[in-house]
This record gives structure tokens, sequence and C-alpha cells, in this order.
């Protein structure tokens, strides 16, 4: 199977096959945010170094880290992150991940809006 799917009832999209694009963490590769009636949204996000702080007034992050090791910014606080950390960033929380060779699976609920993404 290549590509996307889109069907009715489902999507299917190959995130290796979709272009990145850059974002205040790093590259991001996006699933599901051109379905005006998807509730999430669905990332691959290559974490760079030097990520920009930053929040959303109405998105809630689900981050999952799948490579590398890194830490994460939340309000402040610095946690270290390492492949199966999992977690839940709230609206209003001041975030960025950092790590030269972090890849993490993002996910946004309600589905990623660029017009929701405020930098400190």
């Amino acid at each position: 199977m290549s590509g996307e799917v889109i069907a009715k009832n489902y999507q299917i999209t190959q995130l290796a096959e979709v272009e990145p694009t850059p974002c205040a963490c790093g590259e991001a590769r996006r699933a599901f945010i051109n379905d005006k009636n998807s509730v999430a949204s669905m990332h691959i996000v290559d974490i760079k170094q030097d990520s920009e702080l930053h929040f959303h007034k109405k998105m809630t992050e689900l981050y999952y880290v799948l490579e590398g090791k890194g830490h994460i910014e939340l309000d402040g606080e610095v946690h270290s992150l390492s492949p199966g950390t999992a977690i839940l960033i709230k609206p209003g929380c001041l975030h960025r991940a950092v790590g030269p060779s972090l890849k993490i699976l993002n996910v946004p609920v309600p589905k990623f809006d660029p017009e929701d993404e405020y930098h400190a």
C-alpha cells in the first residue's frame, strides 16, 4: 500500500511518504489534518536541538517518544525523555521538547491548527 486512502468512514496515511513540514519543535509529518470532520491529527515529529517554546489555547497534545533521548520543558520544569515515555500537554502549558535525535508521535486534540500556536 502506498500514499493515502480516504474512504467514507476511515483514512489511512503512510507517514513515511508525507513531506515533512517545519514546526516549532523541528519537522513534522502530519496525517488527518485536511479532513474538516477529524477530531484529531497524528504527527511523527523529528525534534531539533533548538526547538521553540510555545503553547496552545485550545489544543491538548499527546506525545509518545519513539526514538532517542532528550528532555521536555513543561511550564519551566525539565523532564527526561526516552523511548516509551508518554506525555499529556494541556492547553496553556508552555512547552518544548529538545533532543538532537529525538522522534515522537504527537496526537493533537482537536486536530492541529497552526492558528492555535503561540510563541513565548
